[in-house]
């Protein structure tokens, strides 16, 4: 009879050491989604710090070179002049020792 009351008493034990270790592990679950939900605020905020940062590089490049596009392209004019003339004075140059080449080849017979 004493093993029959003990019985009872011992399933009520193992109820609350249940409904205890699911409170424990309910409190664990909550605890790791606050811990995502936190890390996953603060991964947001850095995130667009960053993306701010990289925008204003971006834009702070933009406004540097097409700033620059008047200046690249008297440049790249003032380069190409000079390119145009050195190639003037190099064929003005050897010309005339073309003309002597062309006529001697034309001129040559070869038997």
């Amino acid at each position: 009879m004493e093993a029959n009351r003990r019985q009872p008493n011992g399933i009520q034990l193992l109820l609350a050491a249940e409904q205890e270790a699911q409170r424990i592990v309910n409190a664990a679950r909550e605890g790791k989604m606050a811990r995502l939900r936190q890390a996953k605020e603060e991964a947001e905020k850095e995130i667009a710090a960053f993306r701010a940062q990289m925008e204003a590089e971006f834009q702070r490049k933009v406004a540097e070179s097409s700033g620059d596009s008047g200046a690249n392209v008297k440049r790249l004019e003032q380069e190409t002049e000079a390119k145009i003339a050195h190639l003037k004075t190099e064929a003005a140059r050897i010309s005339q020792d073309v003309v002597q080449m062309l006529l001697k080849q034309v001129t040559t017979v070869k038997n």
